[in-house]
């Protein structure tokens, strides 16, 4: 009994004696702390790791990368879109556009395929047909497609009009000339003035693409996007540019001039017609074979009586889904940092010259034939403003500002003809730029 009781007493002893030597306790006290601080680092390394990846995600969305460029560009898609809804102009054109300017103007972080101008993106490959100049002859076939060419057929001479306003075409090269810009370069821009979109951005996807090299080694400037983007900017305002000039120019008694209803036009007629003016338009200008061949290959569908189904579908599905990838692809090329330039305007203002010019040209020349016919052959002077090649819109404006001044006087037929030949025309012309410049 007397050794139990000595060894628990020394047992005892022991147990108080080690909080006083640093045994046990200290060695406690040591994993303890040791655990505290492992927890807090890996709390704080939590930390750190959650707040780096909210940056790292952050420094990926639009709005870490957001600059004033962007900010107008979106607004500008904004008011294109609003155009088109509220007041009507061309809707098929600048909703699209609008709508892809608002896409290209989303802030991204480059190399993650995102932009159209990154090689391997969904965009960058339907930006393809842009580039590359394939989907205006494919839009032109629609054209064809739902194309009556009986007005022009029935009165060839008003196919002078159409070739008058092109003037607005040459005018526009020379301006662009004296402003510093290369030769394909103004030919490209040159191309605005005759109002037509497709051509537009089917002449500049072969001058001013930001590929060719021009013989002192220089590369043209990229300028498809603004040059598509005024050229259809300048179709879609065809009723809020052209009337003022109309009655500037027009006097009240020559708008209340009433044309004779054009003759009966057979089928025989509209069937070879568009094959006569395949053979001679191409001859003149070979060039524009893909924009007229395909032009006058849609209206063959259609007036041949054979091919109503090819015909049906060049006229609706197919020209609707091409106008969708046309618009949006166009408008989406608009990033800021490439559109947003000195050059950018340049070529607004002088489309918007070129606009005026090739209007003017159209009404001076039909007052100038009209000193050469007499009696009913006279022709109504405002006709000559439909020669630019914004169809149809040119030849309802011409036919609303005619009903002003005589509310019985309808022109819609007789102004078609100088409309759809100042398709040709402005086709004709830039084929022939193209030969020239490329």
């Amino acid at each position: 009994m007397k050794k139990v009781l000595i060894i628990f007493g020394v047992l005892s002893l022991l147990i108080f004696i080690r909080p006083v030597l640093g045994l046990n306790t200290t060695t406690k006290d040591t994993n303890s702390q040791g655990i505290e601080q492992l927890e807090n680092v890996e709390n704080e390394s939590f930390v750190s790791e959650a707040f780096e990846g909210i940056k790292q995600f952050y420094n990926y969305t639009g709005f870490a990368n957001v600059t004033g460029g962007h900010l107008v560009m979106i607004i500008i898609g904004i008011v294109f879109i609003y155009l088109g809804i509220k007041f009507d102009y061309e809707p098929l054109l600048l909703i699209p556009i609008g709508a892809g300017v608002i896409i290209g103007n989303i802030p991204f972080v480059a190399g993650n395929m995102t932009g159209i101008y990154e090689s391997g993106s969904v965009l960058n490959f339907l930006y393809f047909g842009v580039v590359k100049g394939i989907y205006p002859p494919l839009i032109f076939l629609g054209i064809g497609a739902m194309t009556d060419f009986s007005s022009l057929i029935a009165n060839p001479k008003l196919m002078l009009l159409g070739a008058a306003a092109q003037i607005g075409v040459f005018a526009t090269f020379m301006g662009a000339l004296y402003l510093g810009f290369k030769l394909p370069e103004a030919g490209a821009i040159g191309i605005i003035g005759g109002a037509d979109g497709p051509t537009a951005i089917f002449l500049s996807s072969k001058l001013a693409n930001g590929v060719n090299i021009l013989a002192d080694g220089t590369t043209v400037k990229n300028l498809i996007g603004p040059i598509a983007i005024a050229a259809y900017s300048y179709m879609a305002l065809v009723p809020v540019i052209q009337p003022p000039i109309m009655r500037l120019l027009i006097s009240k008694k020559d708008r209340k001039i009433r044309m004779k209803p054009p003759r009966a036009v057979s089928q025989k007629e509209k069937m070879i017609f568009p094959v006569a003016a395949l053979i001679l338009t191409t001859f003149i200008s070979p060039s524009s074979l893909p924009l007229l061949g395909m032009l006058f290959f849609g209206n063959l569908l259609k007036e041949s009586g054979r091919t109503e189904r090819l015909a049906d579908t060049a006229r609706t599905k197919m020209i609707d889904i091409v106008t969708i990838l046309l618009g949006v692809t166009v408008g989406a090329s608009t990033q800021a940092d490439i559109f947003i330039t000195s050059d950018s305007l340049l070529i607004f203002g002088l489309g918007a010259l070129s606009f005026v010019i090739a209007t003017m040209g159209g009404l001076f020349f039909a007052k100038l034939m009209n000193l050469f016919l007499k009696g009913d052959n006279k022709i109504n002077p405002l006709i000559g403003a439909a020669g630019v090649s914004a169809v149809p819109d040119s030849a309802r404006v011409v036919h609303a500002e005619a009903l002003k001044s005589d509310p019985h006087n309808y022109l819609l037929m007789h102004a078609m003809a100088p409309n759809v030949a100042g398709v040709i025309g402005s086709a004709i012309a830039a084929g022939i730029l193209l030969s020239f410049l490329s």
